[in-house]
Formats: structure tokens, sequence, C-alpha cells
């Protein structure tokens, strides 16, 4: 967890590496900016603290690291701490307790942070008005906009955008061009080796360095590119009918590529291990890829429990021509958008080429996806998650963790052939039996060539 570092005689918190240096005993530290922020700091304008990554919770109980992805996905956009609560199934006065206790700040606080950093972030790299980046940064309204900004920052966003640097604007023949920040290493070659091998056809390419797909905002098509940045950062273009929402966009194209993960934990955990240890040093930096769409990984999960790879992306091709929104003109090999839980219940699955089996599976966790938003939302213990995929007819316990993996669980684990083989059952390495997993899955992929 990065330590933030605040200066009481001067109100400044600063990020590690900053050039300052206060005397020891006027120093008070935090593990998240909001905290600082929280506290009556503001963040410093040399080290910019706004323009880093910082994994947001770390050896924390894992209903806080429930919530704060809840709140990361928008939870407190429009609702409550009761209702966050509510969804946890603990009592708001509760939840404020663990938040303050452990993170140093309340979970409004935090909401309020992150769009704020993310807005200072839009006014610094682009040209957006500033009513688009309100709504862009989930804020409800200019007038909550303004206020908000003026707590965290102390100045109105239109004083904010005047301070910008000159090297910050990111100038785009088309589309909007934003960092995605991590904290280094990344290792973007094994990263796209992993999402080339399951891209999904017509939906997701990867070439020449640059991932792309397709997505859909409220039943508009749009695009995103993203490649290889600068020093900590990786650059997304998107491509969008509109912009309110986005800080919700880039949030989910981060969870794909792990920019908010901090990997030192689990490194220093398995770098000895015989199996993984070497798998580590060869690919520092390997972080457990996400997913856009949580469906879209059940559906590749189902068709791994019938099929080798070749076949399955064959049958995911038919089922996205078959069940998928058609979208012209974009090239890349990008045709269609990634058909939801619905249309996938209501598709002639057999018509489209999927054997019996495969197709009853598929179409009962469309089903029980269609009829329960929560079963892919990672709200839930990874206990409850498995279990409640599993009950699904034909879903296996496998496939259950596979899906577990994508959508961050630490410790879910697919079986690895590799590590069965060696006779391990992956028990020595909890907690972090994901990121074993995929340096093994990975490890196996032929080098990416453009």
């Amino acid at each position: 967890m990065t330590t933030y570092s605040a200066v009481v005689t001067t109100g400044i918190y600063c990020r590690p590496g900053c050039g300052s240096q206060p005397l020891a005993e006027n120093v008070r530290t935090f593990e998240l900016p909001a905290a600082a922020e929280a506290n009556g700091f503001r963040a410093c304008l040399r080290c910019r603290p706004w323009r880093v990554a910082g994994p947001v919770a770390a050896d924390v109980p894992e209903l806080l690291c429930r919530a704060v992805q809840l709140i990361v996905a928008g939870a407190l956009d429009s609702g409550t701490e009761a209702s966050l609560g509510a969804r946890l199934a603990v009592s708001p006065r509760h939840l404020r307790r663990l938040f303050t206790q452990h993170l140093g700040v309340t979970p409004d606080q935090l909401a309020r942070s992150r769009r704020a950093h993310f807005a200072r972030r839009l006014l610094d790299d682009t040209d957006l008005t500033v009513a688009d980046v309100a709504f862009a940064s989930g804020f409800g309204s200019v007038r909550q906009f303004n206020r908000d900004m003026r707590l965290v920052f102390r100045a109105s966003p239109v004083e904010l955008r005047s301070r910008r640097r000159r090297a910050d604007r990111l100038v785009a023949d088309g589309g909007l061009v934003l960092r995605l920040p991590f904290a280094p290493p990344l290792h973007w070659p094994a990263m796209l080796a992993f999402l080339a091998e399951r891209a999904v056809p017509g939906v997701e390419s990867v070439r020449e360095g640059v991932y792309r797909r397709t997505i859909s905002l409220d039943g508009a098509a749009g695009l995103l590119e993203v490649c290889e940045g600068g020093e900590g950062h990786l650059l997304l273009r998107a491509h969008l009918p509109f912009w309110e929402g986005l800080i919700h966009v880039v949030e989910r194209v981060g969870r794909i590529f792990g920019v908010d993960a901090d990997m030192a934990p689990a490194e220093a955990a398995l770098g000895a291990d015989p199996l993984v240890g070497p798998l580590i040093a060869a690919r520092p930096g390997l972080r457990v890829p996400g997913a856009w769409g949580a469906f879209e990984i059940g559906v590749d999960a189902v068709l791994g429990q019938y099929a080798d790879r070749p076949l399955m992306r064959e049958q995911m091709a038919a089922l996205v021509e078959s069940a998928g929104q058609p979208v012209p003109g974009l090239g890349h090999d990008l045709t269609h958008l990634f058909p939801s839980a619905g249309k996938v219940a209501a598709a002639d699955l057999q018509g489209a080429g999927l054997p019996s089996e495969t197709a009853h599976t598929l179409r009962a966790l469309a089903l029980a996806a269609a009829r329960d938003d929560t079963l892919f939302d990672g709200g839930s213990p990874l206990a409850d998650v498995v279990r409640g995929l599993a009950a699904v007819r034909g879903v296996t316990e496998d496939t259950a963790q596979r899906i577990a993996l994508r959508l961050g669980y630490d410790d879910a684990f697919p079986a690895v052939d590799r590590a069965d083989e060696d006779g391990e059952s992956g028990a020595a390495w909890r907690p972090w039996r994901a990121f074993a997993a995929t340096h093994l899955a990975v490890a196996d992929l032929p080098a990416l060539t453009a």
C-alpha cells in the first residue's frame, strides 16, 4: 500500500518520492489520498497525487474490499451509505466504523475523492467542457461538482484547468485520449498474450500492441483502444456516444489490465516458490486480467467446459454473429457488440452451432444472470460467488472458480494442469492462487506477434 505523507505546518500531503523534506515531527501518514483530504490536507502541486495509481485497499477485511469495489463501480454516485450497507448486509454505522478504522475515511469521502481526482485528470488531459467533466466523473450536478472540487482541491474547476501543464493535454485525431496510471512494472506483452488468447471474435482484437473492443452504453455502441503509454501509464482512446459516466468506463477498462492492483504482496509471498517463482521473475508486474463484461467471462468459461480453445473461438464467433448487435464500419475485425444475458437466453443456441449440452448449460447461466444482476457483481465473498455460480445447472465448480478469477478474487483457483501434474493442490499459494494460476496460464502461451 502506498503511504502518503501530510505536513501539518503546510496542510499539504504528498506521495512517496516527492522532493519536499519536512521535519519528521510535522508529518502524518495516510494510506489513501481520501483520508488525507478528510483530515483537511490538500494535494501537493509538485508530485500531484491525483495523477498516479494507488491500490484502494490492501490488508483489510474482505467486507471492506468488496465495499470499495462497489464504490468504484458507482454504488454511491446515486446511492447512499445505507443502501451500500444493505447490499453488504451490515448497518451503515458499522460500515462507516470499519472504513474509518481501517482506511481512515468514510465511504462517502472515498467516493468523493475518487470522483474529484478523476475529474482533475480530465481537466488536465482533455478539452471537455466543465459540465461534461462533471457528468463524466459521476457527479449528479455541476453545483455538486464545483462544491466537491473546492473541498478537495481548494479551487474551482475553471481555476484548476487554467493551472494544467502544457504536457498534460492529450491531443487525438479521433476519440478522447486518457491516461490509465499504474504502479510500475506492468508486463504488457504477457497481458496482451493472455487477452489475445481469449479475445471474443468480432468484439475484441489484439493487434500490433493495441487492445481494442466494442462496448454498449445504454444500447449505443462505443469503441475502446488501449496501448502502452509512458512510464507508469497506459493510454486509453475512447470513442463513445456520450461522456456521462465516463469515470465508470475508465474504471472498467482499468480492471481489465489490473492497473489498481498492488502486486508486491503476491510477488513477495510466491517469489521463492519452486514452480511459480521463476515465472514471476520472467514476467515481473503481470497482473490478474479482469474483464469488461462479467457475463462474457461466464460464457467463455462455460464453453471451456466442453471444448478446447480453437473450437471455443468458433462457437463464440457463431454466438456473437447470431445474438450480438452488429456495429458496421469499425475495422480491426470488430463487427458486433457482445450479446446481453437476456439475448443469449432467447437465442437459438443449437441453431448457432452449439452442441446440445453446451447450449443447455449456457442458456441456464444466461437465465440466471438475467434474473439476478448480483450473480457476477463481485460484491459477495468468494465462497458465496462460487456456490451461486455452481448452483446453475451444468456449471462446474472449476468453471465458477475460473469466472471468479477474472472478477478479481485473489484466491480463486481454477484447475491448472501443470500444477496438478506436479501434485500441487494450490494450497501453498493461498491467498494468491489467482495470481499463481495466471502466471501458469501465461507461461504456456506462445509469444505474441504483430
